[in-house]
């Protein structure tokens, strides 16, 4: 028996019946079973990844109004003071 590097035997069961429409859906689509199953895993643990937000946080308008903007000198210790941690 040769060895696929790269890759990892496993084995399912599987109704009968279910077996025997993956055949014919495999016959339909002219390729083999075992094609057929990769590519429905694949396509299962694709849409398993987390998928991570494109939004950012945006500024317009801007926190603070222009008119409202002063200069202010905080130590560390204020900002943290004023900041809420989980």
């Amino acid at each position: 028996m040769k060895s696929k590097t790269g890759f990892i035997r496993t084995s399912i069961d599987l109704p009968r019946e279910l077996h025997r429409r993956l055949h014919e859906a495999a016959a339909r689509q002219h390729c083999s079973a075992r094609q057929l199953i990769l590519a429905s895993i694949e396509q299962a643990v694709q849409h398993a990844e987390p998928v991570r937000p494109a939004r950012r946080l945006s500024l317009d308008p801007p926190l603070v109004p222009a008119s409202e903007r002063k200069p202010f000198d905080l130590t560390n210790e204020q900002i943290y003071s004023l900041i809420e941690f989980p």
